[in-house]
Parts: C-alpha cells; sequence; structure tokens
C-alpha cells in the first residue's frame, strides 16, 4: 500500500511542479481565464448574428465580473508581493478591455467591425492572461507571497456571485 501512495505523489509532482493544487484565489482567476477563452474560440465559428451578440453578452459579464474581483479584491491584495509595474499593468489593460467592452456594447453584431473588435478583443485578454499566468507572473509571484489566497478566494467567490446577480447573471457553478 505505500508503494501505491508513493508512485501516486510522485505523478502528481510530475504533473504539478509543487504537487500541490493552486490556491482557491489562483484557482477560480483561471477558471475564469479558461471559460472565457473557450467562448471566443466558440465565438469565432458563429455565423448568426443573434448567437454572436448572446455569446458576447456572455463574455462581456464575465469579463466585467472577473475584472472587478482583481480590481477590488486579488490586486490591491497582492500589491506588497507582486512587481508594481505588473500590477500597474494589470490595471491598464483592464482599462483597455473596459472600453473595448463598451465599443462593442454600442454596436450590433451586423455592423461593420463588430467581429474585428471581438477578436481583437479576444487576443487582448490572451495577452493578458497569459502575463498573470507565465512562470514569474503576478499569479507565480502572489503565490510566493504572504497573503491568506485560500481566504482571498473564499471573498472573491462571494463578490462574484453579488456582482452576476447585481449584472444580470446567474450564480456562477
Amino acid at each position: 500500500m505505500a508503494t501505491t501512495q508513493k508512485s501516486s505523489s510522485a505523478k502528481t509532482r510530475r504533473t504539478r511542479r509543487t504537487g500541490r493544487r493552486d490556491p482557491l484565489a489562483i484557482t477560480l482567476l483561471k477558471k475564469d481565464h479558461r471559460e472565457v477563452e473557450g467562448w471566443f474560440d466558440e465565438y469565432e465559428q458563429l455565423e448568426d448574428d443573434s448567437e454572436k451578440l448572446e455569446l458576447f453578452n456572455k463574455i462581456a459579464l464575465a469579463l466585467k465580473v472577473h475584472t472587478t474581483i482583481e480590481e477590488e479584491i486579488f490586486y490591491p491584495e497582492e500589491r506588497a508581493d507582486v512587481e508594481e509595474d505588473m500590477l500597474d499593468e494589470a490595471y491598464v489593460e483592464h482599462d483597455g478591455a473596459k472600453k473595448l467592452i463598451a465599443e462593442i456594447e454600442a454596436m450590433k453584431p451586423a455592423d461593420q467591425y463588430y467581429d474585428a473588435k471581438v477578436k481583437v478583443l479576444g487576443e487582448y485578454i490572451k495577452h493578458h492572461v497569459k502575463e498573470e499566468e507565465q512562470p514569474g507572473g503576478i499569479f507565480a509571484q502572489a503565490k510566493k507571497g504572504d497573503e491568506d489566497l485560500e481566504a482571498m478566494g473564499e471573498r472573491m467567490k462571494a463578490r462574484k456571485e453579488e456582482l452576476m446577480a447585481e449584472m444580470g447573471g446567474k450564480k456562477p457553478n
């Protein structure tokens, strides 16, 4: 039995460098990233304007909620643990994404540049996610810091549920 446990934990170490799961705060943010990335990929396949609008509205809501929890909870609490320049850039990237979302929301899917703007937003988000998740990035620095990322994750999860309800969405799974 001891050998089974040993090989199981060795296997875990091979798939994850630390041998441990990400703390809740990081897990929640990464889950949001994967969900939105999937929706951008799905959007690329759509041709029907009503389907495009419906999916973009899901993307916009998810991004608004995600940026809010990062800006209200994650970034301020990680100020001491993460390079200041990286957080400053993240705030600026959020601002740029919000402006582009507002532009797209003011349009209709049939309008010229609608699809192009959604595509550029997706590329912008992909770049932002890479900077947060890359080795040495915001998440890696946060995991090495002193903040309790499990407790922070609980606060972020609760705030996300509030925001989803406020903005007309439903509670996350």
